[in-house]
């Protein structure tokens, strides 16, 4: 066998041929200059990528690539994982000239129907699209011509029409000559049609608005108890001091849910707690009821107060709670009794109401003001049942009316995107806030000590405002983080005014610190819009909850 040696001529640099000859290999070498290349089949084996794989290493045929995800879809997955070039989806580009796309984009206006770009098919108005054969913008189509009827004879008078004759097959309904006719031949009676059509109209509307008969349900079995008393009683048998002065005790943020509170068949606009003792909550929502709620002992419903043909938009107790207001959809502000559940008296503008706030002053209670959808803002004496003054300089339908600097003033926010501060009884604006940055501001919220207002922007943030003379923004007092766009989501201090609270769009319940402007903490509270959130005065951590999906949850 030969043996390969590496032999060199110059014997000085390398070993001798005897030791040469021992380092020889024991086995002969082979050369291979060829690749390994893999042969199996890969029509056979089923090694395709994954939807994140970003490099394939083997080549694949196309319909392997294209193949549908096989198995079944991951349960806790939140959504499915796709390749996005953009933020919402995926697109893929496409080379469009912009004669055409201006041509197919007024077809589909003006036609109904279009070219679908990739495929050349015609989608939209199909009856549309046989009429005018698949006339594009730019094609000269026919008009069809309706052949015009005969003027008649000019010495003719009563059947002369002239140039006024139609064409033929449209239907113009009688002449004046023909309905004169048929007036004069029906049957005439001694009632005045016009005045008797006025009428049913008149107790129709009556009727749907559901005037003159409104009523209140108790849900119990006696409305008193051994002593007398009713439940605008404040209980006294509970470990929690319901007489205190509220803020008082330190608030901490709620943790868990202790109760819910189901009745209302439609979505919860608003919730009040009873003034100072919060033994009672009041519930307005879209199915036309008011709803009163025991927050202690069973915590069932009291009593609903019925009379309102469409939903309650807002509710105001005042200050003592026996009266209250609730202002619906169906244009009417009602007064109720709490305790009796009777309707005292209705007031309406005509107009919908969006929201409504008694005077706080003891003085003023029988004073109401309500922010309409005809920009006004109308004041309403409860005593005699008529408008006493009107304030109208704002563009918009007004969201929201706040009492500041000892009841003295009030602040209104509208539609118009503007805030402006108004003197009681007196119709002229004596602050304006307005800036081109500035988005509607549809709830207000009003700090405990009375120095800050929280605004809720419709571009996601909360805004503070001064409530003192100025009014002025506070530029480093921000609460981001919610998505309330779209929704008047209203904002809640904590008592003690450490914390602020706010509900979004999808249900969650948000808590930001009062002095750092952090995230504090955000749960998932309900299933659809948390609209509205209250916090208990005298119990530090208990907080009211309502939303869109008709629930009402207390949490501690």
């Amino acid at each position: 066998m030969e043996q390969l040696t590496y032999v060199d001529s110059d014997e000085e640099d390398f070993p001798s041929s005897k030791n040469a000859s021992a380092m020889a290999f024991p086995f002969p070498v082979s050369v291979n200059s060829a690749p390994e290349v893999p042969t199996e089949d890969l029509t056979i084996t089923h090694n395709l990528p994954t939807v994140s794989t970003t490099q394939i290493t083997h080549n694949l045929p196309y319909k392997e690539l294209a193949r549908p995800l096989a198995g079944p879809s991951n349960p806790f997955q939140s959504r499915p994982e796709v390749q996005k070039n953009l933020l919402t989806g995926y697109y893929e580009p496409h080379a469009m000239s912009d004669i055409v796309f201006e041509t197919m984009h007024r077809t589909f206006t003006t036609h109904g129907y279009t070219v679908q770009p990739d495929t050349g098919n015609f989608v939209g108005d199909e009856q549309k699209l046989y009429e005018l054969n698949g006339a594009l913008i730019r094609d000269n189509v026919k008009s069809k011509k309706y052949k015009r009827k005969a003027g008649g004879d000019s010495g003719n008078v009563d059947g002369f029409l002239g140039p006024w004759a139609g064409y033929e097959g449209e239907n113009i309904g009688p002449t004046p000559v023909e309905a004169m006719e048929e007036v004069e031949a029906q049957p005439s009676t001694e009632e005045d049609p016009v005045n008797t059509a006025e009428l049913e109209a008149i107790k129709r509307n009556d009727k749907e608005e559901g005037l003159g008969s409104e009523k209140s349900i108790f849900h119990g079995k006696s409305t008193t108890d051994y002593l007398g008393r009713t439940y605008m009683h404040v209980p006294t048998d509970l470990n929690v001091d319901l007489h205190g002065e509220p803020g008082s005790k330190e608030c901490f943020i709620p943790k868990k849910l202790i109760h819910t509170w189901t009745g209302h068949t439609k979505a919860v606009n608003a919730i009040r707690f009873f003034p100072k003792s919060a033994h009672l909550l009041l519930s307005c929502s879209m199915d036309g009821k008011v709803k009163l709620w025991d927050v202690y002992h069973e915590r069932r419903c009291l009593r609903t107060f019925l009379g309102h043909s469409k939903g309650v938009k807002d509710i105001c107790f005042t200050n003592d709670g026996s009266k209250f207001l609730s202002a619906s959809y169906d244009k009417y502000i009602k007064l109720w009794d709490t305790e009796t559940g009777k309707c005292i008296s209705a007031f309406t503008t005509k107009k919908t109401p969006q929201c409504v706030k008694f005077n706080p002053d003891e003085d003023k209670q029988h004073l109401f003001l309500t922010g309409c959808t005809d920009k006004k803002i109308y004041q309403f004496d409860i005593n005699t049942g008529e408008i006493t003054q009107e304030y109208d300089q704002h563009l918009g339908a007004v969201n929201t009316i706040t009492f500041v600097d000892d009841n003295r003033r009030f602040i209104t926010t509208s539609d118009d995107k503007t805030l402006r501060a108004w003197e009681f009884d007196i119709p002229v604006v004596i602050k304006y806030v307005a800036e081109p940055s500035m988005h509607s501001m549809p709830a207000v919220s009003l700090h405990p000590t009375n120095k800050w207002m929280a605004c809720q922007s419709l571009d996601n943030q909360i805004m503070i405002y001064s409530a003192r003379d100025r009014f002025r923004l506070h530029r480093k007092k921000t609460f981001k983080g919610h998505l309330i766009a779209g929704y008047a989501c209203v904002p809640n201090f904590s008592p003690d005014g450490r914390f602020l609270m706010s509900g979004d769009s999808e249900g969650s319940l948000w808590f930001w610190d009062w002095k750092t402007c952090k995230v504090l903490r955000k749960f998932k509270a309900h299933d659809n819009v948390l609209i509205d959130c209250e916090w208990h005065p005298h119990e530090s951590s208990k907080v009211a909850t309502c939303s869109w999906d008709s629930t009402i949850k207390f949490w501690d």
